[in-house]
């Protein structure tokens, strides 16, 4: 069977697990059926993705694997995971921002990914506790220069988390005296239930303090973390204005979601917005949006 060229090893690979978690399992067989690849193909996505540590090789195939939750992944091996989908989220989230604006960008694969897209985006005060988001505009300045409307980024101290985020005390004060006009949160894992969650105790206290000094709040995650606890909860879904994710996410979790959350955007397709936020917005409080509504992303 000739190999399919028209499919990146990453979205290969992300298609793999996607089944391999939705199903509980899937043998080598039924992946190449699928996928239009080779028995060998097949083999050396499930190698890379067992390196990974998020699906675990059986005899024919591949069962999922059931993280503690406690279990941290570290930043380089949650980066290699829904590339396609993170950086269509992070496009995305990128149109909310408007220049002028003081944004807080959490630690996260996404918000990193997210960091990038902003640099454009003239006059900015970023407050970031995410060594990683920090390093994405402080290269750029050394690249570039010290350019006119550059963003001002102010980094949090504290403890370094596997995920390269600042937590503890020092950051938990440090954002406490701080106040931005819109927070973009990554998250562990998402649920009706459990709300945010994180399996690292120290970053759920700095997450709370984070939503806190926000007068809006956008997670940004895509579609694999629905559904997933983490250890420690820091924010209940009423908590959160919007949510931008990817195409992934199935039905009956956007409908949970448009049911209490106020906007919801799919990165890629029309924006659901809320019509109970219409009061907020006439009320002026529509300063970290633009001024037309996105509608494609």
């Amino acid at each position: 069977m000739s190999e399919n060229q028209h499919l990146l090893a990453e979205q290969r690979r992300a298609l793999i697990l996607d089944e391999v978690r939705r199903r509980g399992g899937a043998r080598v067989n039924e992946l190449t059926r699928r996928l239009g690849v080779s028995d060998m193909t097949v083999r050396r996505d499930l190698d890379a993705l067992a390196r990974q540590g998020v699906l675990e090789k059986v005899h024919g195939g591949a069962v999922p694997v059931v993280e503690a939750s406690t279990h941290e992944p570290g930043f380089e091996a949650k980066s290699g995971l829904e590339l396609s989908a993170k950086e269509d989220i992070a496009r995305a989230a990128a149109a909310l921002v408007t220049p002028g604006t003081a944004i807080a960008l959490s630690g996260g694969t996404t918000t990193y990914a997210l960091a990038q897209h902003l640099l454009e985006v003239p006059d900015l005060t970023v407050v970031t506790n995410s060594v990683r988001v920090a390093d994405v505009f402080h290269a750029a300045q050394r690249i570039s220069g010290q350019r006119q409307g550059a963003a001002t980024v102010v980094l949090t101290g504290g403890v370094r988390t596997p995920s390269d985020s600042l937590v503890g005390p020092v950051a938990d004060q440090a954002i406490a005296a701080l106040h931005f006009d819109l927070l973009f949160l990554g998250v562990h894992g998402i649920s009706v239930e459990a709300g945010l969650s994180t399996p690292n105790l120290a970053e759920a206290e700095t997450n709370r303090r984070l939503v806190h000094s926000a007068r809006r709040v956008v997670v940004v995650a895509d579609h694999t973390k629905w559904g997933t606890v983490g250890l420690s909860s820091f924010a209940t879904l009423d908590q959160v204005d919007t949510l931008v994710t990817d195409s992934g996410l199935p039905q009956e979790a956007r409908t949970e979601v448009s049911e209490r959350l106020r906007r919801l955007i799919v990165a890629g397709e029309p924006d659901v917005e809320d019509t109970a936020g219409d009061d907020e917005e006439a009320d002026g409080d529509s300063a970290t949006e633009p001024a037309d509504d996105v509608e494609d992303n």
